[in-house]
């Protein structure tokens, strides 16, 4: 169990007149302990995501612990239980199984505990769903795939069926290829095995000798496109097919920005700032005040053309160049403070 404190939770972080304004309990935000009970954590989306997480809760001021159970499921409905154990007044349930996560949840909500659940579906309303727009961000890399491509293309195609967000942005696949029958799956496959990328690729390898016709792939996470891209560059096939993603890092844009790069695409929202929604998000139930059944942070298109064009280099050139990417006006409050930018 990994169990850190966010560096730098102290009342400084919110200054000693604004804390005597901040409603109960966070007039007293060192008191304050939350928990993050991760799922995922490998690659540069959850890294990211951990950053926001832990930045906006030093803005708040309060306890934080982290609780990664590196994608076993029954240890992370444990560590719900432990998290529970330790006095926590919330709970951030990031990723994971339904059927693991559902009766974890309901012990966390039945002990008193505020608990909100990014991509994955707890089933109970009192646990706010805080997403990407999943089905959004498959939707508009697969709109992006036949405005390049045109409505008749052959495709691979990445899933894991059973996680939220994946399940989501498999609804837009299927809805695409039944309203353009042009469009025709080869092969369907991959797998979160760690490390998901190196997994991913060799399965590449194989998908891609046994269906030559390929030129799409539909690859909804950034960490499938990195494998797709390395078989794909492997085969001397870069220029043959187009990789079409979600998600967005700094070593993604680096991959998409080489030259002749198949990775044409992807959609996404700033991890950092899903982070930080999900603390505010928790942090407004915490609070008392009223927030959405579903949280949603909107997504953009990030094409290779826009990165080019704009020499976007890392995350921070892309914010400065996509102001919507910097923030999302999401579960805000005036009386929460923002992490510094």
């Amino acid at each position: 169990m990994k169990l850190t404190a966010a560096a730098g939770l102290t009342l400084a972080a919110i200054g000693g007149t604004q804390a005597a304004d901040m409603p109960a309990p966070f007039d007293k935000p060192a008191e304050v302990k939350i928990a993050l009970v991760r799922y995922l954590s490998t690659g540069d989306f959850f890294q990211s995501y951990l950053s926001g997480v832990e930045k906006q809760a030093a803005a708040l001021g309060v306890d934080l612990r982290v609780l990664d159970s590196r994608q076993d499921a029954a240890l992370q409905a444990d560590m719900v239980d432990q998290a529970i154990a330790l006095g926590v007044n919330g709970i951030i349930i990031q990723h994971g199984l339904t059927e693991s996560m559902k009766a974890a949840a309901q012990r966390a909500v039945d002990a008193g505990i505020k608990v909100v659940a990014f991509d994955v579906d707890v089933e109970n309303d009192a646990v706010p769903q805080i997403e990407q727009s999943d089905y959004l961000l498959g939707k508009m890399a697969l709109d992006q795939a036949i405005e390049d491509n045109g409505a008749s293309f052959t495709a691979g195609y990445v899933y894991v069926p059973g996680i939220a967000p994946l399940d989501r942005r498999d609804v837009a696949w299927k809805e695409i290829k039944a309203a353009n029958p042009g469009i025709q799956e080869a092969a369907m496959f991959g797998t979160l095995d760690n490390p998901i990328a190196n997994s991913v690729a060799n399965q590449a390898r194989s998908v891609l000798q046994a269906n030559p016709n390929i030129t799409v792939m539909f690859a909804p996470f950034d960490e499938f496109a990195k494998g797709v891209k390395i078989a794909v560059d492997e085969a001397g096939l870069n220029q043959d097919i187009d990789i079409y993603s979600a998600d967005v890092s700094t070593a993604d844009i680096s991959a998409m920005r080489e030259p002749d790069s198949a990775w044409v695409a992807t959609v996404a929202t700033n991890p950092a700032v899903v982070g930080e929604v999900c603390v505010r998000t928790l942090a407004l139930m915490l609070a008392g005040e009223k927030t959405e059944k579903q949280v949603v942070v909107p997504p953009t298109l990030i094409t290779q053309a826009f990165l080019n064009e704009n020499d976007v280099k890392n995350m921070e050139e892309l914010g400065a160049k996509m102001p919507q990417f910097q923030h999302a006006d999401v579960s805000v409050a005036e009386w929460i403070p923002l992490p510094a930018r």
